[in-house]
């Protein structure tokens, strides 16, 4: 696999599309930053961690519906092994004029945009969330 965030970002995509209410992933320290970010921002109920040994783990992410509609209606990757896009502070890109969010990767962790302004720092910019 050449990018474990791409995929999982398409197996959230594809279990919303089928109304799941959870779906599993491999568990790494970069998908569990995006993880709490998109629980912190209220996109998904939560995750957990289940430990196989060795190394290898899994997510089990809890899915968010609103009325029947998924919460994320819009999840994608911004930042690819191929072509990384990275943002200084002053071109942080907003998602729907700030309804939405883009998670970037800075030298002081996983974060919302907003928070990247906050604490003023840049970064790649792995995913937009709508």
């Amino acid at each position: 696999m050449n990018d474990p965030l791409g995929d999982m970002l398409t197996r959230i995509r594809n279990a919303q599309m089928r109304r799941k209410s959870s779906v599993n992933t491999p568990g790494s320290r970069l998908r569990a930053n995006v993880l709490e970010v998109l629980r912190d921002e209220g996109y998904i109920r939560g995750y957990s961690t289940t430990d196989y040994g060795n190394g290898r783990s899994e997510f089990e992410i809890e899915l968010k519906y609103y009325e029947g509609e998924p919460v994320i209606r819009q999840i994608q990757r911004v930042s690819k092994p191929g072509r990384r896009v990275y943002a200084a502070v002053s071109q942080m890109p907003r998602v729907a004029n700030g309804l939405g969010i883009t998670i970037v990767s800075t030298p002081k962790g996983v974060m919302a945009d907003h928070s990247a302004r906050e604490q003023n720092v840049g970064g790649e910019v792995l995913c937009r969330v709508f």
